[in-house]
């Protein structure tokens, strides 16, 4: 109320103003504030021209409508519903319903939209969210990766979910940078400490600035649905560039499937300056590690562990043809080089040209540049991979919903 008495002085309604310049303006104020106390009558009664008190009434009986309070017509009443589902994303019902709790006055209807809609989020954290988006953030020499799930691609689709994938990863890139060993994968991101990093929000419907927790709590409760972090990952290289490849994105920084390679100088070299060729090879060999699915960097590196339990079944397997034991030995060895060629890296036929190997596509770039360029790390990540998915049955769920 006295926002509404304050904006009615800003406006001059009680100096001298003519009658159809005090309507406008008051009308104009009305929709401004967003709030019933705007309409009181008295309010014309004031007006120095003469004829308030007439046109109070006509005014207040011409607004005033049943099931809707403080005197809002239906049509007004419908335009605040309108501007704050859409500030919102609550359903119709409930926004009704906190608008005439809180006496049509929108701001305190949003912030109690809010509370409920964190509250019912709350609620959803136990529901499997397997869909979603993987987020990258880049720069020259590092790269962050980050993966967000909804319990529905439809919301992974969602503007609003993917400026938070964006900003959230964004927010990764900013954290210190830490190299891995020679061969190994990405760098986990600690997800308490990035959850606690603060991120600016600049979406029409959520803005302003908040920790990637808030945040992603307050996505939750917009869409209605389980939305969280789920992991993340850096990596960066002090002498050489990463490169990267988002399959079948229709957005620059997001996509389901995210492949990372580091390119790295031999020791003591001088640093990969990025070159046209070295970028165009890195995204090929990146774009690689999306298709092929690599699972070790070479040959060397594979787990004895993995190993000893593919020789295992590859055994059982030959002796089960009832071959002679040199013939079955033959058959392990064989069978072993083929499993050594499908999950090294370096040992790969090279997607883009299946004459060549990874190895062979390095040597070669190697020859171009005139000095030894390796791969250091790789990481492929896929959306949901690893999560136990529900087994829904459509038909009980209509039965059950009937």
């Amino acid at each position: 109320m006295v926002n509404a008495v304050r904006k009615l002085h800003t406006f001059g309604f009680f100096k001298n103003v003519s009658r159809p310049d005090a309507y406008d303006r008051l009308s104009r104020c009305f929709w401004r504030s967003e709030t019933a106390t705007l309409v009181s009558a008295r309010f014309f009664g004031s007006w120095s021209d003469g004829g308030g008190g007439a046109a109070a009434a006509a005014t207040s009986s011409s607004w005033s409508s049943p099931g809707f309070g403080r005197g809002f017509s239906s049509s007004q009443s419908g335009i605040l519903i309108k501007a704050l589902r859409e500030r919102t994303g609550a359903p119709i019902k409930d926004v009704k319903a906190v608008l005439e709790q809180c006496g049509w006055d929108s701001e305190a209807a949003f912030v109690e939209l809010r509370k409920k809609g964190l509250s019912a989020a709350s609620k959803k954290t136990t529901r499997v969210a397997a869909e979603g988006l993987l987020a990258m953030a880049k720069g020259p020499a590092a790269a962050a990766v980050v993966e967000i799930n909804s319990e529905t691609d439809f919301v992974a689709r969602n503007d609003i979910f993917q400026h938070l994938a964006v900003r959230v990863a964004r927010a990764a890139l900013s954290l210190e940078p830490h190299e891995g060993p020679m061969g190994s994968s990405a760098t986990a991101i600690s997800l308490p400490l990035l959850e606690a990093v603060k991120i600016k929000m600049e979406h029409s419907r959520l803005n302003g600035e908040a920790t990637v927790q808030e945040a992603v709590a307050e996505v939750a409760a917009i869409m209605g649905e389980n939305v969280r972090l789920r992991r993340g990952f850096t990596m960066s290289s002090s002498t050489g560039i990463v490169s990267s490849y988002l399959h079948a994105s229709q957005h620059p920084e997001v996509a389901r499937i995210v492949g990372l390679v580091t390119l790295e100088p031999e020791e003591g070299g001088q640093r990969l300056e990025g070159q046209e060729l070295e970028v165009e090879v890195g995204a090929s060999l990146a774009m690689h590690v999306v298709a092929a699915k690599p699972l070790f960097l070479s040959k060397e590196l594979v787990a004895g562990t993995a190993l000893q339990q593919e020789l295992d079944i590859f055994r059982s397997q030959a002796l089960a043809t009832g071959k002679p034991a040199a013939v079955v030995e033959k058959m392990l060895q064989g069978r072993l080089r083929k499993y050594i060629e499908e999950v090294a890296l370096l040992e790969q036929k090279f997607v883009v040209n299946d004459s060549m190997t990874v190895r062979a596509v390095l040597d070669q770039l190697s020859k171009q540049l005139g000095r030894q360029v390796s791969i250091s790390r790789f990481l492929r990540m896929e959306v949901g991979e690893g999560i136990q998915r529900e087994e829904k049955n459509f038909a009980t769920e209509v039965a059950q919903a009937a």
